[in-house]
């Protein structure tokens, strides 16, 4: 992207798990196309710089700590052009270990309260937080990280997919309620993705064994499941929040943007 066509020179964009995974690559684009990028991550230290990215380590979860986050970033740029609301843990269950062999891939209270905590009061924190400065300046942007699951569903993974439907729901609220002070509010949901460094081999155990199958067989030919024949890449969505940040995007507001390839159905 030309960054003379987003004009993103100067503005000041958070990402949260900025530190790794999706959320890095979001980072890097963004500080690609000119913006003063700030990392929020538990894993990284306040103040210290990665790869031109200020960083503030925050625990998304605590809202004491979410405060002390927004005020370090007011107090080092003086405003918060955009929130990119990325953080995110998914931990495969089953509502039923319908198998009998591993009780402890049977969705519980401490693995569904942990999602919960991150995906859904982590990203409300987050937005409830920034947009107070938001509304102070006048504009803003809210960019919430979805996913297709949240639209179709995915076995093994009912309470992660539950919430990124709430993610979805709330971007259409908010969207709403912020919408008549210049603040946008929109999702982002991508599909299949490439590896992105975070699937460990006991992750990649508990959604095999949710999916009744070893993990050496989870799928890979994309070509029967996603109509473009492949997975997404990392950058492409990073070009696409980019986009959605910037003033390019400015009626796009209160919906999620699929970047699947062509499979989701909603």
């Amino acid at each position: 992207m030309k960054e003379d066509w987003l004009k993103l020179n100067g503005k000041t964009v958070i990402v949260t798990g900025g530190a790794s995974g999706i959320g890095k690559h979001i980072a890097q684009t963004l500080i690609q196309a000119g913006a003063q990028v700030v990392v929020v991550d538990l894993n990284v230290q306040t103040g210290s710089d990665m790869d031109g990215a200020y960083c503030v380590q925050c625990n998304v979860t605590e809202r004491d700590s979410v405060v002390s986050m927004v005020d370090a970033v007011i107090e080092k740029y003086g405003k918060i052009d955009a929130l990119v609301n990325n953080a995110g843990i998914n931990l495969p269950r089953l509502l039923v270990d319908v198998y009998g062999e591993k009780p402890q891939y049977e969705l519980d209270d401490a693995t569904f309260d942990k999602m919960f905590a991150v995906n859904v009061k982590g990203l409300f924190l987050c937005a409830q937080a920034c947009a107070r400065q938001m509304l102070k300046q006048g504009a803003g942007v809210i960019v919430n990280m979805s996913s297709e699951s949240g639209k179709e569903g995915s076995q093994g993974q009912s309470a992660y997919s539950a919430t990124k439907g709430a993610v979805d729901s709330f971007t259409r609220s908010w969207a709403k309620e912020l919408g008549k002070y210049n603040i946008r509010v929109v999702a982002c949901a991508p599909g299949i993705m490439e590896a992105t460094g975070l699937r460990t081999p006991a992750y990649n155990e508990a959604l095999a064994y949710t999916r009744g199958c070893k993990p050496e067989e989870l799928s890979t030919d994309y070509s029967k499941v996603i109509p473009m024949g492949r997975d997404g890449k990392l950058d492409e969505v990073g070009d696409l929040v980019t986009y959605l940040v910037s003033d390019r995007a400015s009626y796009i507001s209160g919906t999620t943007i699929n970047i699947s390839g062509g499979k989701s159905r909603g």
